[in-house]
């Protein structure tokens, strides 16, 4: 009785919220936090993704079925986490394409096509991916892989106004969700692997004029960028970077994802990618802290003033982003309660911070790491390993390797039991120095040796785990172990429910146990979080399916369709099943027209052009296994001349000529003959 009365109270919330916001969520909606919608990415503006709903509960869950599901036009990782609001659910996919349906029955309202050039997707490190929109005052606001922020009318998909955030012309990407903020839509940027400069703006949300700028490394020249950051930069960062190949480059520290706004201490809060190139001995000779990358930083809202910053990873040299989730809470800690932004940082130590100051609270290791002992809680540093940096040329394996203990997957917080649950990893890289390095504009410069990237090396066996941490005693409740260490993100209920995809599993997860409650088969491997709302007595959950990502790039899933499944109790509907996958026949090394080219000099350029994307996995297309590769014509026009320019392959005549192209060809046939007889399954390679 009383789950019914609370359950009914949340629905009498719901419809008055619903009632009164026709004219879109604006800063009340989104604090009041209505339990039947979910108005900013983490729901609301902490980033708990925690709802109060509980119709759909431990007792309940195993009634949950597909109520309607929705299937896309592009078959590569899906990311985004679906946005409710007015009945209306808004969604995005791969290539920055905007979706909005009726929330209820899944009619399809009306969509929206950035057409992003194609060979832009060169430029995303980590597939061309989308983790969804903004929502604020009758406006949906999504960033675009080419860098542009895109205002649309919520209720017909039509372009109110567009900016250009970035530089056009360098290879700036943009794959995180904008936030709402006070009358501004902030948005950062990606490409930290390729020579950018980071920053993060703020943008009017009625007009799209720029508000503020807060650049995340110094100028490479010096100069001032009469910016937000400038005082800054002076005081604090500018020294922390000496002479070295960042000033080719920018520095990178791109603020690709978490953007988080605090309501008590009005800040927000950004986490910062890694600083460019990878290896610091070639970045700035191995000296100073090379501020702000690897950093959590705090700025005004208004204006993007400097409060305060904590950089998780001083001198990164191993791909040790922060820009994993961060979400803001109430802890009770020594005896008083404590105001504190969280995250489950890439180099495997989770971190508690007073959300006003910065002050570290707590740091501690949620998976295996190699590469530090502890992190000291009164200097705020870790506290290396030996040996853990390859810059005496030696190779290093660690753990957390580049795709960290934990990555972009959102976590969740139930602040009933007081726990954060964690998509967490175990995978393993080697580190190697690079003797000898050559700045090559527009690609990755890491400054690393080929075998960092080689798929060929065997190495242990990665799994992944979710994990309920309490940030309170710092170690888990309990944990859930499975062999696929690439996987979803998490949503958490007050039905006392945690959801977490692994492969073309949707679990339901027992919030104080970890026990299983319910599973579904999704048919293809999902890496989003769902989230959930309530329309007319029913509660809603929603996920989109998708595999892909940078983890994905290297997995053996084959591309598929993306979909979004909504669920509901007694829901009876069954998607159309996925079309069987039909493996690539061998390829007929007879009829390869031999190729005069050097594998040697090939397989240096597949290490710095090519195995990022094709790998050993099979999720994009193995070089080795392509049919491509036979023919010295066909494989020039796709190469060099663009021919697969619309589906995200950038010809590479900037880069090498055919001389070098035909290296590449007859390193590639010398590995095909290596391969096993049949190829890993493949699908259409659409856009």
């Amino acid at each position: 009785m009383v789950r019914m009365l609370r359950w009914a109270a949340v629905l009498c919330i719901a419809m008055a919220v619903t009632a009164c916001g026709k004219a879109g969520v604006d800063a009340k909606r989104i604090e009041a936090a209505a339990a039947g919608d979910w108005l900013t990415y983490g729901r609301t503006y902490d980033e708990q993704r925690f709802s109060p709903l509980d119709q759909v509960n431990k007792d309940t869950v195993a009634r949950l079925g597909v109520a309607w599901w929705a299937s896309f036009d592009t078959d590569r990782g899906q990311e985004a986490t679906p946005l409710v609001s007015d009945g209306i659910l808004y969604t995005t996919t791969t290539w920055s394409k905007v979706f909005a349906f009726d929330a209820k029955t899944g009619k399809a309202l009306w969509s929206y096509d950035p057409q992003v050039p194609g060979e832009k997707g060169f430029n995303a490190c980590c597939d061309v991916v989308n983790r969804g929109v903004a929502l604020w005052k009758g406006h949906v606001y999504v960033g675009a892989l080419d860098g542009r922020l895109i205002a649309l009318d919520a209720k017909t998909g039509k372009v109110a106004w567009s900016v250009q955030t970035t530089d056009a012309n360098q290879p700036y990407t943009i794959t995180g969700a904008p936030r709402a903020v006070k009358g501004k839509i902030i948005i950062g940027n990606g490409g930290a692997e390729y020579p950018v400069r980071g920053y993060v703006s703020a943008y009017d949300a009625d007009t799209g004029k720029l508000a503020w700028r807060f650049h995340m490394t110094p100028n490479p020249k010096g100069e001032a960028d009469n910016a937000a950051s400038d005082k800054v930069m002076k005081e604090k960062a500018n020294a922390t970077w000496s002479d070295g190949a960042w000033k080719q480059g920018g520095g990178g520290a791109t603020p690709w994802d978490p953007i988080t706004y605090d309501v008590k201490s009005d800040l927000i809060f950004v986490g910062t990618g890694n600083a460019g190139p990878w290896n610091s001995k070639i970045r700035t000779g191995g000296k100073g802290d090379n501020l702000f990358a690897a950093s959590i930083v705090a700025l005004r809202p208004d204006t993007g003033e400097y409060v305060w910053h904590y950089q998780t990873t001083p001198r990164d040299d191993w791909d040790f982003d922060a820009t994993q989730h961060l979400m803001v809470a109430d802890l009770p800690i020594g005896g008083k309660t404590e105001h504190v932004v969280m995250q489950a940082n890439k180099n495997g130590f989770f971190y508690v911070l007073q959300a006003a100051t910065g002050k570290l609270l707590s740091a501690d290791a949620f998976v295996k790491t190699t590469w530090a002992d502890k992190v000291d809680l009164v200097t705020g540093r870790p506290v290396e390993a030996a040996g853990a940096r390859y810059e005496n040329g030696k190779e290093q394996e660690q753990t957390p390797g580049a795709l960290g203990g934990h990555n972009w997957q959102p976590m969740a917080f139930n602040p009933k039991e007081g726990l954060v649950y964690i998509p967490a990893q175990t995978l393993y890289m080697d580190y190697a120095d690079k003797q000898e390095f050559k700045f090559i504009p527009g690609a990755w410069n890491l400054g690393l040796g080929p075998s960092t990237l080689s798929p060929t090396r065997v190495q242990p066996t990665p799994f992944g785990q979710l994990i309920a941490w309490d940030p309170v005693t710092k170690k888990a409740r309990w944990k859930a172990d499975f062999a696929e260490p690439w996987r979803s993100g998490v949503l958490a209920t007050a039905g006392g429910l945690v959801f977490h995809a692994a492969g073309h599993k949707f679990v339901a997860f027992d919030a104080v146990t970890g026990k299983p409650l319910w599973t579904y088969d999704t048919g293809a491997a999902a890496i989003a979080a769902a989230s959930t709302y309530a329309i007319d007595g029913d509660q809603y959950v929603a996920l989109m399916v998708g595999f892909g990502g940078a983890g994905g790039m290297g997995g053996l899933e084959p591309r598929r369709k993306g979909r979004l499944l909504v669920f509901k109790l007694d829901g009876k509907t069954v998607p159309t099943p996925f079309p069987e996958v039909v493996p690539q026949p061998p390829l007929d090394l007879k009829s390869a027209i031999p190729s005069k080219g050097d594998p040697a000099k090939g397989e240096a350029l597949s290490a710095q052009f090519c195995v990022t994307c094709h790998n050993a996995g099979g999720y994009l297309p193995i070089l080795a296994k392509s049919p491509v590769i036979l023919d010295p014509v066909g494989f020039d026009a796709i190469v060099l001349k663009g021919a697969k320019k619309p589906h995200g392959m950038a010809p590479f005549r900037r880069f090498f000529d055919e001389a070098s192209a035909e290296d590449l060809r007859a390193y590639l046939l010398a590995e095909a003959a290596k391969a096993p007889p049949t190829g890993a399954p493949q699908m259409t390679h659409g856009r």
